[in-house]
């Protein structure tokens, strides 16, 4: 993410109040306008369609077929992007730029498998079972892959650091998906439910195309080695379970709340809990600026401090080496005190805005009881997952797969107990859940502070290991002298 930060650097170097807001402005628009474009583009179609208009069934259908769709499309790509962003970085860094096209359509064909293989059960019990007629449930099938390929082909322009462009696109996707909705509904005749869901899958395809494209343009090569990508999924499978257990964690606690006594059942296909999604949803906008503030204050601060270091590495001395580690470490821990201290400021403002001014929009007070709980957990979340990141750089892996693993299981433990407890406490599991991944992550930290040392110079072998008889324990023989 070098690209946002050296941009930062020359938005903030100003150091005024205008700056600071643009600078704001620019990280916002790197890292949450595409979600935001999505949910401003489902009200605005809802607002001018006359969603309010639909049965109650027919709303919850709709609304359960989007929330399914955003979270497994997450699920199913989450087992891959990590292993191949490893993939992709080491080719950039050895300029080895045809191997990227390989990669491209080995991950997108492993990814588009399992979504595939994944999905088409779960529409045939929803035809079958729930009686969903076929058109509908295509269009559903349809929107969940073109949104894997969207969510795929984000990890290839991130690495290219075209962040803006990623923006721009979901931005034209979602604005012909609402004028198609209007033409669809207004001059075609479609019903409200269909001219949506059939609009919003055609903004998320041309969303892909206009990602596929641009990374077609810029990877012009192949070199057609894809064997060395599968070896990476075989080398850095700690990737794998890092990442599939950190995105399986944010939303294992609204599985276990989907199967008590709260649960909607849609159509007998789709199950939801509507006061603890809705709840799930405000916890994660009041902290997602949490995003924002650690990809602008990591790309302007602590990359340096990491570039310094491993220059000193290569070719410094060892007093240079250690000197800027403990710069490194330092600057570390400056911007986790910092993340916490602003994140906390701006958690408290939107929470009090939002106990204040949702009671007025109609939001029912069992999701007002429980979305306080939450909204601590997400602030932790988000504070652990910095630590993830500090993780890779250091290439601690194990420390990954170990935080992503606590967190997963503390919260899915943790939530089954908030089921028995008041509706205030719904979400401890995974405030408990959050704090255990924290926890491990900064002690591996801790750890990797302390080790760094070994870590960096005490890797590898100095005999290269291969296959063969081993050699004979006995490595020297004295020879006897003879008596004359």
């Amino acid at each position: 993410m070098a690209g946002i930060g050296v941009k930062l650097n020359n938005i903030f170097e100003k150091n005024t109040i205008s700056t600071h807001l643009a600078g704001f402005a620019y990280s916002s628009m790197s890292t949450v306008t595409p979600m935001l474009a999505v949910i401003l583009n489902i009200l605005l179609m809802g607002h001018f369609l006359g969603f309010d208009q639909l049965g109650f069934v027919e709303r919850e259908l709709f609304s359960c077929t989007v929330l399914y769709i955003f979270i497994f499309a997450l699920l199913t790509a989450a087992p891959f992007n990590s292993v191949l962003s490893k993939y992709m970085s080491d080719v950039i860094y050895e300029e080895r730029y045809e191997d990227i096209r390989p990669c491209f359509f080995l991950g997108l064909f492993l990814n588009i498998s399992l979504s595939s293989l994944l999905g088409i059960p779960f529409c045939l019990w929803e035809h079958f079972v729930g009686k969903v007629d076929v058109f509908y449930v295509f269009t559903g099938y349809c929107g969940y892959i073109a949104l894997v390929l969207v969510f795929y082909s984000m990890l290839y322009l991130s690495i290219s650091k075209d962040y803006q462009k990623t923006s721009l696109f979901f931005v034209i996707g979602m604005l012909w998906a609402f004028l198609f909705s209007l033409f669809l509904r207004f001059i075609m005749g479609w019903g409200i439910r269909e001219s949506m869901l059939f609009a919003l899958m055609t903004g998320f395809l041309l969303t892909a195309f206009l990602e596929l494209a641009i990374i077609k343009r810029y990877f012009v090569k192949n070199s057609n080695r894809y064997k060395s990508v599968l070896r990476y999924f075989k080398k850095y499978w700690k990737l794998v379970v890092a990442n599939f257990f950190y995105i399986l964690g944010l939303y294992i606690h609204n599985f276990v709340f989907w199967n008590t006594d709260m649960k909607l059942v849609v159509v007998r296909t789709f199950v939801c809990n509507q006061p603890y999604d809705m709840a799930t949803c405000l916890a994660m906008f009041t902290n997602i600026s949490a995003t924002i503030i650690f990809i602008a204050r990591v790309e302007m601060h602590f990359h340096g401090k990491y570039k310094r270091y491993s220059e000193a590495v290569i070719g410094g001395k060892g007093s240079d080496i250690d000197s800027a580690k403990k710069e490194m470490f330092r600057q570390l821990s400056a911007e986790l005190m910092n993340l916490v201290r602003i994140q906390f400021i701006i958690t408290s403002v939107i929470y009090l805005i939002a106990v204040v001014t949702l009671p007025l929009l109609g939001f029912s007070n069992l999701t007002l009881r429980i979305y306080p709980c939450l909204a601590a957990g997400y602030f932790i979340v988000f504070l652990m997952y910095s630590e993830i990141i500090f993780l890779y750089y250091y290439d601690d892996l194990t420390g990954a797969a170990l935080t992503s693993l606590t967190f997963c299981l503390v919260t899915f433990l943790g939530s089954i107990f908030a089921t028995h407890l008041p509706e205030l406490w719904f979400g401890i599991g995974l405030v408990m859940g959050a704090f255990a991944g924290w926890t491990v992550a900064y002690a591996r930290l801790r750890r990797m502070e302390k080790r760094l040392d070994v870590h960096i110079f005490c890797q590898g072998s100095l005999l290269k290991p291969g296959m063969g008889t081993q050699p004979p324990g006995k490595v020297y023989e004295k020879a006897e002298k003879k008596e004359a």
